[in-house]
């Protein structure tokens, strides 16, 4: 058995009938690299070959009578694989508008909490014979930079699959703990909880201390402060429907903008969110007098937890100056607003927001984020906590194989919720960096549109960097 940690059990209590809390990659694979030729019956053999370094594929969830706290994984000693991997086919003609409203659909629904909380797809039927396979994992388990260590360890650097070494002791299922044993487990580790409380609280003095002294240094800009972004269409409760959009962009032309205008290549996915943004809410006419508000994770695992699973994850707010026209002034001030948000988020420290989700209480938070989407508060609130969530997870420079399958492209996918009901997330991979745009299905009718204006945003970019550089 393993407890959750507090931050880890908070994607559990966030969710609610129309909230669903999982992480998605819809990528594409060509079947024409599989040595023998393809089979749906290889990539099921090949999952089940290596379960062994997919630690979450076979866990599930436990939960603690009467919510006392947070649930424990259990290697599940019912478990089976083919519910999980599952075959599907999409419609005729197989593009990407196909592809985008299967994996929207697939997104739209929650998973079994009975059962280990992943389900993977593999689609054919795509365009030019190539098929597709879309990976759906619960937050509980993984966050992005865990899930991309799940990803290379499914994968192959070959198209002959690897032959990887068994695991030291064959796999054991846990047998379910009686309610009694579940209940003096929890027990135990709540008596530890005072001692815990103590250590968070002088943290969080500490953290307190050092963003006051931070911010009254000269020439120190705070970050936006929680519910001070301008409200948008996306910051409207959603129902459990998704759409779902992608678009890809050529990582030179990326690094391009870095180089000549300065700032990180995160800088340049965030001013490329940031232009398409503010294409799109003023072209219906509702852009706001003041910029937008973005919600970054921010990994913080260190060197000796790169294999672990679960999340250590924290988050910055930074300004998107979608209020200032020219495309070069506004990079600048993304820039400089994330330096300032970066400074700010180690002034806080990486431990004292994970501290305190340790001490959550899992039927109050529960029954509060059912409330708080029941009684769509998001609908009423001109003030939301910020207007979207932008991910950018860096993955792999080198090709990557699926039972022989060449990855073509691999669009990742992230949860949203009421009042955040637009998610964009970046992955990089080989020489591209791939967009994928996950929304609520009435809060944002035209989620391609934005998509398409990530493209055309780059190229505003790219135009006045070239134009600054010759200068």
């Amino acid at each position: 058995m393993q407890r959750l940690t507090g931050l880890d059990a908070t994607f559990l209590y966030l969710e609610t009938p129309s909230i669903h809390m999982h992480v998605a990659m819809t990528a594409v694979f060509d079947p024409s690299t599989v040595p023998g030729g393809y089979s749906f019956e290889k990539v099921r053999d090949l999952v089940e070959s290596r379960l062994h370094v997919l630690p979450p594929f076979r866990r599930r969830l436990v939960e603690v009578p009467f919510q006392l706290h947070h649930p424990l994984w259990i290697e599940d000693p019912d478990f089976d694989l083919d519910y999980h991997v599952r075959r599907a086919a999409l419609p005729s003609p197989g593009g990407a508008r196909e592809l985008a409203e299967f994996a929207a659909d697939v997104f739209s629904r929650p998973l079994d909490r009975s059962r280990p909380l992943w389900e993977m797809y593999v689609i054919e039927g795509l365009e030019d014979g190539h098929i597709a396979s879309i990976t759906k994992t619960h937050h509980a388990a993984i966050d992005g930079v865990s899930g991309a260590e799940l990803t290379v360890n499914l994968l192959d650097l070959q198209p002959e699959p690897a032959d990887v070494p068994p695991p030291e002791k064959p796999w054991e299922p846990d047998s379910v703990p009686s309610d009694a044993e579940l209940v003096a487990y929890a027990l135990s580790s709540l008596a530890r909880q005072p001692f815990q409380a103590a250590k968070a609280a002088r943290r969080t003095a500490l953290a307190a201390v050092n963003i006051r002294r931070r911010n009254r240094l000269p020439d120190t800009v705070p970050p936006p402060a929680p519910f001070s972004a301008p409200f948008t269409p996306f910051n409207t409760s959603v129902t459990p429907r998704r759409r779902f959009a992608f678009t890809e962009v050529p990582l030179d032309d990326v690094k391009m903008v870095k180089n000549a205008l300065g700032g990180t290549v995160n800088d340049v996915v965030l001013a490329m969110c940031a232009g398409a943004l503010r294409g799109y809410l003023l072209g219906k006419g509702v852009l706001p007098d003041r910029g937008l508000v973005a919600m970054v994770p921010i990994s913080v695992r260190t060197d000796d937890q790169k294999s672990s699973m679960g999340n250590r994850v924290s988050s910055m707010l930074t300004g998107l100056a979608t209020d200032i026209d020219d495309p070069v002034e506004r990079f600048r001030l993304i820039s400089a607003g994330t330096r300032q948000a970066k400074d700010q988020d180690k002034a806080i420290g990486a431990e004292t927001l994970m501290d305190w989700t340790e001490f959550a209480a899992p039927a109050l938070a529960a029954r509060a984020a059912r409330l708080y989407s029941r009684t769509k508060v998001a609908d009423r609130m001109r003030r939301p906590m910020f207007n979207v969530t932008i991910s950018n997870v860096p993955g792999p420079p080198f090709p990557l194989y699926c039972a022989g399958a060449r990855m073509l492209t691999m669009y990742p996918m992230g949860p949203i919720g009421d009042g955040l009901a637009l998610n964009i997330t970046v992955m990089s991979y080989m020489d591209s960096m791939y967009f994928g745009l996950v929304a609520g299905r009435e809060a944002v009718p035209d989620v391609w549109d934005l998509a398409h204006g990530i493209n055309r945003s780059l190229d505003e970019l790219t135009k006045a960097a070239d134009a600054t550089g010759r200068s």
